[in-house]
Parts: C-alpha cells; structure tokens; sequence
C-alpha cells in the first residue's frame, strides 16, 4: 500500500481562472487553440476582461499540483502526496492552501511577500482548452525554501518525485538538486515535457535534467515538437517515444519509460526498445465539457497506480479513467470519491 509521503510534486500553483469564450476573444489575445504559453505585456488585460465580462469559475490549478490532487483523490488515503510551490500572501493564496489541504495534499509553499498569487486564463471554446499562464508569485519559488530541514524532508520521505516541464522556468537548480536525490538514493524522478515552448525555449535546462527521468510524460504535440528541436526528422510519435526513453541516463537503477498521450488516439509507451499501445476511453462529444487537466489528470491518475507498485497496464488504465472523468467536468475537478475498478 501507498504509506505517507509517497508521492511528491514540485511547481506552479495557480489559480485558473476558467470561462466560455469564443473565436474572436481567441484571436484579439493572439492565442492558439489546444496552446499552452506564458502571458505577455499583450495578454495582461485578458484576466480583467475574463472576470468581468465572462462567466468565470476560479479552481485551483497548475500543472503539477492538479496531477497530485488527482493522485491524491484516486489513492483516498490522506497525505500520501505533498506539493511545493510558491503563492502570493493574498486572498487567491488562501483560497489555494484551503483547497488544497481540503484534497487532502501536504502543502508546503512558499509564501512570497512581494508577487501576487499566479493565475492561468483557461480559455474553452468548445470543449477545448487554451492556457495562458501569468506565473508571478509562482515564478519567484527559490531553492532556499527547498533546502529548509522541514521542507527537505518532504523529498527524503518521498519514493516517487514529479515535476511538471513548467518548474524548468522558474527554478532548475531544485529540479536538479532534487533529480540527483532520487538518482542517488534509487527512487523514481518524473518529468512531463509539459508544452512545445519548454521544448523549444528551454532546452538547455530540460537537457540538463533529462538523464535523471526515470518516467517522461507529454502529448503528441509536444514529442512532435521535442524530436523537430533535436532535427530528428521523424513525426511518428512511436519512433519518437522510443528514441526519447533510449536518450542517456544518469543512473543505471530505473530504465527510462515514455508515455505519450494522444487525445481521443491511443496511449504510446515506449520501454526497452518496444512500443506499447493502449486504447483510451472514448467519450461522447456531447459529454465533453472541457479539456482543461485532462493530461494532468492522466498523470494523477497513472501515479496513483504506480506508487502502489502496479503495473504499467493498470497505471494507464488509470490514467485514462482519470483524464475521462476531468474533462466531463469544468477544469481539473472530480466527485468525491473515484469508482476506479
């Protein structure tokens, strides 16, 4: 069984803020449907817009902390997951802690005096989700907080550690310092290749942890654009599965293993030079709310599984009834209890 602490992640927490928009709303902000991106000076006055002409529902988000929630609500045992990041001293601070304590996560965040809480517009124009992140407390997490004896303790009590591609932004040297932990003492270090502008923009720092993954997840879009960055000519998500698990790796104790999610396609997992297909749940168009956590949700889910030592078919399969029930829902939500059999 999952014990306390099993599980832990690393990132942004961000509120979302989550409306209805259309086409046109798209295109004045200059945002690609399906895209995941940093907001610029153009997209500020979005936020504005959204809360008060949209219908908004504000839900506590970020990448990583939504796979944890889920981790945490598929497993039902209270604290087997813990979460750092870094908030604002503000009213979307507190909301975010009280949501987050209530989901039953051990959250140690970092609370910055100066940067208010992150916020992430999700913009759903039918059933599909773009983001645009605008990090700031998130942004200002500093190692400093990682190293503290009580918050240090979280990744010594850890086995399996998870860090979504968007904390490369913020703060690689934790990343690092905790890669090399998990390398260190054999446990298992995950990352997700998280959106096309990591790949592209950040390579450098996503080289660096890359021979530390044990686990790499990611969408189609993302391997695509991952293998274009490295001029590996192919856009077949398979080949490219299989060459990102065969990249170097720095210890010899895990092998490494790609899952790619492809939407309504099947699920790619590449091990030990073999490509694996598992089918998804197919679900109604007209039962699509919206995308949004539907990936992390995929993650939280398979964790769930592998952190109780299962297999790689249970694990996706968990995953997958995971991402079915977050995108039947607004934002990266759930019922109360899972009936995941």
């Amino acid at each position: 069984m999952a014990c306390e602490g099993v599980l832990l992640g690393m990132g942004n927490p961000l509120l979302d803020i989550s409306a209805v928009v259309d086409e046109e709303f798209l295109s004045r902000f200059g945002i690609k449907l399906n895209d995941a991106i940093l907001a610029e000076e153009k997209h500020l006055p979005m936020y504005d817009e959204l809360s008060t002409k949209y219908n908004v529902e504000y839900i506590a988000g970020g990448a990583t902390q939504n796979s944890i929630r889920v981790a945490q609500w598929m497993l039902q045992i209270p604290g087997a997951t813990s979460y750092m990041g870094c908030i604002g001293k503000d009213k979307f601070g507190e909301e975010m802690k009280k949501n987050s304590k209530a989901a039953g996560v051990n959250v140690h965040y970092y609370e910055d005096e100066t940067a208010p809480t992150g916020t992430c517009a999700v913009c759903v124009v039918g059933g599909e989700r773009s983001l645009v992140a605008n990090l700031s407390a998130a942004n200002c997490y500093k190692i400093e907080h990682l190293k503290r004896p009580e918050n240090f303790a979280l990744v010594e009590k850890a086995k399996y550690i998870y860090i979504a591609g968007f904390f490369l932004t913020v703060s690689p040297d934790s990343i690092q310092l905790v890669a090399e932990h998990a390398a260190a003492n054999n446990k298992v270090f995950m990352m997700n290749l998280s959106a096309p502008f990591i790949c592209e923009f950040f390579r450098g720092v996503q080289e660096k942890a890359l021979p530390y993954v044990d686990y790499v997840f990611g969408n189609e879009t993302e391997a695509r654009t991952f293998a274009r960055v490295r001029g590996w000519e192919t856009e077949n998500v398979e080949e490219i599965a299989l060459k990102i698990s065969a990249l170097p790796k720095a210890s010899g104790t895990h092998k490494r293993i790609t899952v790619i999610t492809q939407g309504c396609d099947p699920v790619v997992v590449a091990e030990d030079g073999k490509v694996r297909l598992f089918p998804v749940i197919l679900l109604p168009k007209e039962k699509l709310v919206d995308t949004n956590g539907a990936g992390d949700a995929f993650v939280g889910g398979f964790l769930s599984q592998l952190v109780q030592e299962k297999s790689i078919e249970d694990c996706v399969r968990a995953g997958c009834y995971a991402a079915n029930v977050i995108i039947q829902r607004s934002g990266c939500t759930y019922p109360e209890k899972p009936d995941f059999k």
